[in-house]
C-alpha cells in the first residue's frame, strides 16, 4: 500500500503541490521500496532539502522546499543630459507630449539618430510616428505591440464602375471572407507556408503561439484596422508600372494579431529586467543583439512580420476569388518594426519605425488618410534626415476615448454618406474627424515621398467595437 495524503501531511508535507510531487515520485520510482524506507527519505528531505537537490528522483521535490536563487544579471543605465538633435516634419501638427517622448528617446545612451513624422502623436515609450536608430540593440516597445502592422494595396483588372454595379456582392464578400477581433475565426481553414516555418519550434513562446497563428491567419485586428474597396487614380510613370487611369483597388490594414502582442509583452518584460533605466524611460528598455534574448526577439519579430503579411495575402486572395477579379499589381509596406540599415556611409544601426513608413529611394508604399478621405500611393525619396522614413497615415488628432465622447453614430453615418462611403461595422472611435487632415500632412513630407496615385475608399469593413 502506498503512502496516503494524510500521512504526508503528518510528516510535514502540508501544501498540495508538495503532496502531489511526493505522491507522483513514490508511484513512479518507489514501487519496490518499503514504506518505512520511503518515510525516512521524506522526513530527511524535508529537514535537509539541499542534500537531495541533485538527486535524479527526489531533486524536483527538494527544489520545491529550497528553491535555487538565481541572481539576475542586469545593468543600470543613465540618460544623456541633453537629447541628441533630430529632425521633425510638420511640427505644428504634433502635440507637445509626442515631442517630449521623442526627446526622451534621444537621451538613451544607445541612440545614434532619430526623426519625427508629421502624423506623430503620443504612444507608449516611442511616440507613434517616431523613428529611432540605436547601436546594436532592439527596443521592443519602440517596435510596438502590433509587430509588423502593414498596409497592402491590390489593384484589379476591372474599371471603377465595378464598385457600383457589384456593390452588393462586394459587401457580402467582405462580410463572409473577412473577420475582425480577438478570436480570429474565419469559419473555414486558411493555408499558407507561414504555418510550416521552422522558427515555431525554436522557442517555447513560439511553440505556444503556433495554435493561435493557425486560428488567426487571414483575419484582422480591431481598432483602426480595416479592409476596404475603393477607386485609385494612377498618374503617368507610376511606381506600379501600370497605365495611368482609374482602377478598382483593395486596401487592407492589420498586423500580427495576438502573436505580435504576446512577443512584445514577453520580451519587454525581459528587457526591463536586464536593462534598468530611470522610471520615466522604462518603456525604452532594450535587448542587446549579442545576447540570446536579443536574438530570440529579433527572430520572433521577423516571424511576426511575415505572419502579418501572410494575413494580408490570404485576405486579398479570398476576396479576389470570391469576386472573380484578378490582381494586376500590389504594394505593401509595414511599420511597427526594426531594420538593420546603413544610416551613414559604412555606419549601420537598428532603425525602429513605430508608426512610420519605410521611404528609401525608390521604395513603394501607401499612406492612408481616413475612411472618408484620400490615401496616397507613394514612392520614397531616400531622405537621410528622416532615416528613409515617412508618415504611416494622417495620424490621430484626438484619442479614441475623446472621439467616443464627442461624436455620435448618426454623425458618423451622415459624414460617410456625404462622402459616398459605405461602412460595415466600425465605431465612432474611427470618425474621420478624429484624424489629422491628410491634405496638411502630405505637404509636410513632400521632401520624403513622391505621390504616384490617389485612393478613395468606397466600401469599408471594420471591427464593430
Amino acid at each position: 500500500m502506498g503512502i496516503q495524503p494524510k500521512e504526508l501531511s503528518k510528516l510535514g508535507y502540508t501544501n498540495n503541490i508538495a503532496r502531489s510531487l511526493a505522491i507522483n515520485i513514490i508511484n513512479k520510482h518507489c514501487k519496490h521500496d518499503g514504506k518505512e524506507q520511503i518515510i525516512r527519505v521524506l522526513s530527511d528531505l524535508l529537514d535537509n532539502p539541499e542534500k537531495y537537490k541533485r538527486d535524479e528522483i527526489w531533486g524536483k521535490l527538494a527544489e520545491h522546499f529550497s528553491p535555487t536563487i538565481i541572481d539576475k544579471q542586469f545593468t543600470v543605465y543613465n540618460l544623456l543630459d541633453t537629447p541628441l538633435p533630430y529632425k521633425t516634419y510638420g511640427g505644428k501638427f504634433i502635440e507637445s507630449l509626442a515631442k517630449q517622448q521623442m526627446e526622451l528617446a534621444m537621451r538613451l545612451p544607445v541612440t545614434v539618430a532619430g526623426a519625427l513624422m508629421p502624423d506623430a502623436h503620443a504612444g507608449y515609450g516611442l511616440p507613434i510616428g517616431g523613428v529611432l536608430a540605436v547601436e546594436n540593440a532592439v527596443i521592443p516597445y519602440a517596435v510596438g505591440v502590433d509587430i509588423g502592422c502593414r498596409m497592402s494595396l491590390s489593384v484589379f483588372d476591372v474599371n471603377v464602375d465595378y464598385l457600383k454595379r457589384y456593390s452588393h456582392q462586394i459587401k457580402e464578400a467582405l462580410k463572409e471572407y473577412t473577420h475582425f477581433g480577438i478570436d480570429g475565426c474565419l469559419g473555414f481553414p486558411q493555408e499558407h507556408d507561414i504555418l510550416d516555418r521552422n522558427e515555431f519550434q525554436l522557442t517555447p513562446l513560439l511553440k505556444m503561439l503556433h495554435g493561435k497563428v493557425v486560428r488567426q491567419l487571414g483575419s484582422s485586428g480591431g481598432g483602426n484596422h480595416f479592409v476596404e474597396f475603393g477607386e485609385i487614380e494612377l498618374i503617368n510613370d507610376n511606381v506600379l508600372n501600370l497605365p495611368a487611369g482609374n482602377y478598382m483597388a483593395l486596401l487592407s490594414h492589420s498586423g500580427s494579431r495576438g502573436m505580435g502582442a504576446a512577443i512584445a509583452r514577453h520580451y519587454s518584460d525581459i528587457a526591463r529586467e536586464v536593462c534598468r533605466l530611470p522610471r520615466e524611460s522604462q518603456h525604452f528598455a532594450w535587448l542587446n543583439l549579442n545576447t540570446e534574448a536579443g536574438q530570440e526577439y529579433w527572430m520572433s519579430m521577423n516571424l511576426a512580420g511575415d505572419f502579418a503579411q501572410a494575413c494580408h495575402e490570404r485576405i486579398h486572395i479570398n476576396l479576389s476569388k470570391a469576386l472573380g477579379v484578378r490582381v494586376i499589381a500590389n504594394v505593401n509596406n509595414h511599420h511597427n518594426f526594426a531594420w538593420r540599415e546603413e544610416i551613414a556611409p559604412n555606419r549601420y544601426a537598428i532603425v525602429h519605425r513605430k508608426g512610420a513608413t519605410p521611404a528609401g529611394k525608390g521604395a513603394a508604399g501607401f499612406i492612408p488618410g481616413s475612411m472618408a478621405t484620400t490615401g496616397y500611393l507613394v514612392c520614397g525619396r531616400g531622405e537621410k534626415e528622416s532615416l528613409n522614413s515617412a508618415s504611416h497615415g494622417a495620424g490621430r488628432a484626438m484619442s479614441r476615448q475623446k472621439a467616443k465622447e464627442q461624436f455620435t453614430q448618426s454623425a458618423l453615418k451622415k459624414l460617410l454618406s456625404q462622402n459616398g462611403v459605405t461602412l460595415i461595422g466600425g465605431s465612432v472611435e474611427e470618425m474621420p474627424l478624429a484624424y489629422k487632415d491628410i491634405e496638411r500632412v502630405m505637404p509636410a513630407q513632400e521632401s520624403l515621398v513622391d505621390i504616384h496615385g490617389k485612393f478613395m475608399p468606397r466600401i469599408v469593413r471594420m471591427n464593430k467595437d
